[in-house]
């Protein structure tokens, strides 16, 4: 079965941070259809690569090299392929066998294993990328192609779903002491995210979901709009809680028992809730465009065609004629070089690093405020002491 054919659990282990911190919004989400982006479609061919890569290095006797090669050629010829996939996968191949040679022994590994939770979750199930099991300790890895969001092992209820689902089916076969996760996001510059916790407390875990998701499965508990829950909720444009909770937070503040400038603290917790304000207009207007465009009525809105843009009906004639009114061939021509990122794209990441890696410099960026957790170091314009008794000197 295909990546993209694959059924997925209303309690599953990638909704699992918004059903645990929105317990009703589970069953809100039914009322909605389950749409994909092109983004998701693009993660999901690059899985099936992975799943390939994977494959062929640790089963190469059942997945030689002439299956791989024919399953590799048919999927670039998916509309969504791109020849940079083979770099990204290729760092997720090298992560994982990294991990396999760090076991005393070899260890057991699962490749794409459908696992079930039910244990802990109601018809709980979810597909784990790799698990890796030998010598005490159960490795679970996640790959993920997106280069927006950066995702954290750290405590991450995704990877700890399917860790115990692991654990509930390999138990009888391989005891196990710890429990790692890894996620790899390679299109992310400081991609990689890791954490361990003792089975103690991965049971601790699966204890504490089991009431979260008996109140999922009803409908039931409080409504828990957030920035992270609220994101890929399909019920977040018609949500009354997240609506609730943003109109509260830009419109009904009562200026007039506090100072007249707010504070830096302030500031700060402004622009921390203020953000899911923003992209909750956005959902809206998103959502109010469908409606539109779907022949229902939005009171005091409507679709309308946007600003189109021109384009040639026929460029080549178009620059003949120009050229034989006199119009020099070099202004209608522009050569220029492609970026950095053009030619490590069309290189190849591993053979552009290969040959001319050293050759590359990084510029600073633009200074950019993120949240404290970020893990980036803080910089400032304020010049220290030590700066300034070296510029007097």
């Amino acid at each position: 079965m295909g990546h993209e054919e694959r059924a997925h659990s209303m309690l599953g282990g990638s909704n699992a941070h918004r059903w645990l911190a929105c317990t009703p919004s589970a069953r809100l989400e039914e009322q909605f259809p389950d749409t994909t982006s092109e983004a998701a479609k693009e993660g999901t061919l690059a899985h099936e690569l992975c799943e390939l890569k994977l494959r062929n290095y640790f089963y190469s006797v059942e997945f030689g090299k002439t299956k791989f090669t024919r399953a590799v050629n048919k999927l670039k010829k998916e509309p969504l392929w791109q020849d940079e996939m083979n770099g990204y996968t290729e760092e997720y191949l090298d992560y994982v066998k990294s991990i396999a040679l760090k076991f005393e022994a070899v260890p057991y590994v699962a490749i794409e294993k459908q696992l079930d939770f039910g244990v802990y979750v109601p018809g709980g199930f979810g597909t784990a990328d790799c698990i890796l099991i030998g010598g005490g300790i159960l490795h679970v890895v996640d790959f993920k192609y997106g280069k927006g969001v950066p995702v954290s092992a750290e405590g991450n209820p995704q990877l700890a779903l399917y860790a115990l689902g692991a654990y509930e089916a390999y138990k009888i076969l391989y005891p196990v002491r710890t429990i790692r996760m890894s996620i790899v996001q390679p299109r992310l510059s400081d991609g990689l995210s890791e954490w361990e916790c003792s089975l103690e407390e991965l049971l601790a875990f699966g204890n504490y979901v089991r009431g979260k998701a008996e109140l999922a499965m009803k409908g039931e508990g409080e409504f828990c709009p957030s920035e992270k829950a609220c994101r890929f909720c399909r019920a977040r444009a018609k949500c009354r809680a997240r609506a609730a909770a943003n109109v509260k937070m830009a419109f009904s503040q009562d200026y007039g028992k506090l100072p007249p400038l707010i504070s830096n603290e302030e500031v700060g917790n402004y622009i921390k809730q203020g953000k899911d304000v923003v992209k909750w207009l956005g959902d809206l207007q998103d959502y109010a465009l469908k409606e539109c465009l779907a022949g229902k009525e939005v009171p005091g809105w409507k679709a309308v065609e946007g600003h189109g843009s021109r384009d040639w009906a026929d460029m080549e004639t178009a620059f003949v004629k120009l050229q034989d009114s006199g119009i020099p061939e070099e202004i209608l021509w522009e050569r220029k070089p492609l970026t950095l990122a053009q030619v490590e794209k069309a290189v190849g990441k591993k053979e552009f690093e290969e040959l001319v890696g050293s050759m590359v410099v990084k510029n600073p960026g633009k200074p950019a405020l993120v949240e404290e957790s970020d893990k980036r170091p803080a910089i400032t314009n304020k010049v220290s002491a030590a700066e300034a008794f070296k510029e007097e000197n």
